[in-house]
This record gives structure tokens, sequence and C-alpha cells, in this order.
């Protein structure tokens, strides 16, 4: 126990082995619906949706345990909601291109993005992005998730005039959000250690005892070795134009999406200098690589941070050791997987809109008073949520901040770094591969 605490600093970072624990499981409870999800929708490209969930959970635990390890962060990864479809509906109906030659393509852009994080590139490219942008991410990532949970309580939904609404207050889900938003609330108020989990656990006890969601038929079930997606992409015809199209897409999509959500998340743990960068940024960023590199050959979609992992922070998690414990989980599921996949997504949602309330403290970083700075942080917020996408919030952000310092006639302001990033969006945008 000792060696354990000394490893992940957890004296220093003022955390316990029991808080660490208790963190990794309200990380896990948050993000193992990709677990079911990941598979239907990988299966619409005619991947076996056996052999993917296998490999979501392998990729995961892969990626979790070298956040943990080496990069010591809380941070849990998984293969990503928005790659996914992306990588199905994008480009293997999109295009027309079998599943295994886009696996071929994901395997690529990990193996660049590997490229990218230990010369220092990545971390070059991202330290240059304004602290404005680098604070408005926290917030962004916040109302993101905010918008999550309150999409699978069902107390929002979609509408063809207004794109939202108010759910339905009578469904039985919309109810059950309410009760354990304010159950949650309660208990983070009376500061009851473990208040997350709690909230998480009890809506799935009544989730179950009324019979209002189904509970685990069974217990256990033996995982079966993903035989027929492992090592099966193609890489003959990568160097075809649609597929370096694809290849860009997933690197440009993987690059913020992964910069906004270890900003947002950073910010969380406390972590983060005055110029809001990351410490130990690379070990952080050399994750998500290798657990995309992982499970390209497994056989899934690019594996990224989750924004998930704010309910674990919350729940008091500081270090790796929270990490690792969603990697064991992640590898205890191949077995627990009716367990598991019976935790209803409306249990979860109370926490990720609670989180998203506490993610919001960035904004009292910003100057709002000056429009130059403003104004791109209010872009980069808004547009996370609003085009559910964090890599959009980040891009917006970043082309306005540029923007208007050239307008303005401060072209001196902005660092050739900046330039490039402004002008890499803008080509990314325009030649349409963000579609």
């Amino acid at each position: 126990m000792d060696a354990m605490r000394r490893f992940f600093r957890l004296d220093a970072l003022g955390t316990t082995v029991a808080t660490e624990l208790r963190a990794g499981l309200v990380t896990f409870l948050s993000l193992s619906y990709i677990l079911v999800v990941n598979p239907q929708i990988l299966s619409e490209a005619g991947m076996p949706a056996t052999d993917v969930a296998v490999a979501t959970a392998v990729a995961s635990a892969i990626a979790c345990l070298v956040m943990g390890l080496y990069a010591n962060y809380p941070f849990a990864l998984a293969p990503g909601m928005g790659m996914n479809a992306y990588f199905t509906y994008g480009v293997v109906t999109g295009l027309d291109i079998h599943w295994t030659v886009a696996l071929g393509a994901v395997f690529v852009e990990g193996l660049l993005f590997l490229l990218l994080t230990v010369t220092g590139i990545r971390g070059a490219l991202t330290r240059a992005i304004p602290l404005s942008i680098k604070t408005a991410a926290m917030s962004g990532v916040g109302l993101m998730l905010a918008i999550i949970g309150f999409q699978a309580a069902g107390l929002i939904v979609a509408h063809p005039v207004t794109l939202v609404t108010l759910g339905d207050l009578h469904a039985v889900s919309a109810l059950l959000g309410l009760a354990g938003l304010l159950l949650t609330g309660a208990l983070l108020a009376r500061r009851v250690p473990g208040a997350i989990l709690v909230g998480i656990l009890a809506i799935t006890a009544v989730s179950w005892g009324l019979g209002l969601a189904p509970s685990p038929e069974r217990v256990l079930a033996a995982p079966a070795f993903p035989k027929d997606t492992f090592l099966a992409f193609g890489l003959a015809d990568l160097l075809s134009a649609p597929l370096l199209s694809v290849i860009a897409a997933f690197l440009f999509v993987d690059l913020f999406d992964t910069a906004g959500t270890l900003m947002g998340l950073g910010m969380l743990t406390r972590r983060v200098d005055s110029n809001g960068e990351l410490d130990r940024a690379t070990q952080a960023y050399t994750a998500d690589a290798v657990g995309t590199v992982a499970g390209a050959v497994l056989g899934t979609s690019p594996v990224t941070s989750f924004v998930e992992s704010a309910t674990g922070v919350e729940e008091g998690g500081r270090s790796g050791l929270t990490a690792v414990t969603v990697a064991g989980l992640f590898l205890l599921s191949l077995f627990f997987v009716p367990l598991i996949v019976a935790v209803p997504r409306v249990a979860s949602a109370p926490a990720l809109v609670v989180v998203g309330a506490l993610m919001m403290q960035g904004a009292r970083r910003i100057d709002w008073s000056r429009a130059d700075e403003s104004l791109p942080a209010f872009l980069t917020v808004v547009t996370m949520p609003f085009t559910y996408s964090i890599a959009n919030g980040i891009s917006v952000g970043i082309v306005s901040w540029v923007g208007i310092r050239l307008l303005a006639g401060r072209m001196h302001e902005v660092s050739p770094l900046m330039y490039a990033l402004a002008g890499l969006v803008v080509a990314f945008y325009g030649l349409g591969l963000a579609g």
C-alpha cells in the first residue's frame, strides 16, 4: 500500500487509495455505456458486434493503463462517440469503403499521432492555443456534459423547429433524472463522501426494483477473442485520395477533441500552470495515441479521452490510480457484461449534469470586458454543446481569436503557430473534411 501511495504520489496530490478506487468506479459507471453503444454503431458498418465489444473493453483498458501508469492522471479513455459515428456513417457507408480499410486508416492515424506526440509537435500546437480558449474549453466541456446528461434522462428532446425542447416531464426517465439530480446535489451540499456514486447506485436500484429498467438476467459471461476483427485492417489502398482525407479527418478531430477534453479536465484537477499548460502533457497525449493504435489492431474506432472522466475527478480522483481502476473494471467487464450493461443510462445522467455545473467555474478566469478575448472564448463554450463536438469548439475559438486580431490591425500579437493552426482549421473545414 505504501509503494502504491508513493508511485501515484497520492499524498502530494491530497488523495487516498480508497478515494481513487471510488473515483474509478464512478468514472467507469459514467462511461460504461460505451461497451454497448460502440458495438451497436460499428456493427452497422458490417463489423461483428461481439468482437467490437471485446475490442472496446481491451483497447480502453490499455489506454487507461498508459494514462494511469505513465501520465499519472485520473482520466479514462475509450472509443470516442463522434469518431465511431464518423467511422461508420462518414467513411464506411458514406464513402463505400470496407471496414477493414477504415481500420487501416485508424491504425495509420494512431501512429501519426504517436509520432507527433513523442516529437513534441503535438504539445507545441496545444501550447500555442491562447489561455482564454483553454479556459473556455473547461466550461464548454461542462456544458457538453450537461446536455449529454439532460438527453440521457429525457429532460430535453429533439424538435423539428427549435432543434431542442423540454422533454416529457411525466416520463419515468425524466422523473428519475430529476430525482437523481436533486439527490446528488443535496449529497454534495452535505459533503457526503461518494455522493456521485451514491446517486448513480440509488437510481439504478430504483430502476431495477420498480421494473423501470431490466435487471441483469445473469452476472457472468465468458468473453471471446475478437478473431474476426483482430489485425483485420487493410493497408493496400491507404495512399488513395479518399483514404488520405479520412486519415486527415481522424487526425484533426482527434487532436482538437483530445486537447479540449484534457485542457478542461486538467483545470478541474488544478494541475495546470498559470498559462493553462497541462503538467506531463506528452505522457497524457501518448495514452490516446497508444489506445487508438491498439484499438485498430483489435477492431474498433479511434480511442480518446472521455469527458465523463470529470465525474471521477469530482468524486476526488486525482492520480493515475483512478485510471488504472477504470482499466481494471474494463477488463473485468469482459466477464460481467450482463451486469454492467444493466446499469441504466439515466442513472449516470444526473452525475453528468452536476459535474457540468461544477466545470463552469472556468468561466471566471476569462476577461469578459475585452471583446478580443471574450468573444472567441464565448464561441468556444457555446459551439461545443451546440454542435456536439469539442473539436468544433476549439476550432471556432482559434479562428475567431486570430481573425479578430487580424482585422483589428494587431497581427503582431499572433504567433506563427497560431497562424498555422488557424490555417489548418480553415483548410480542414473548407475542404469539407469535417463532414
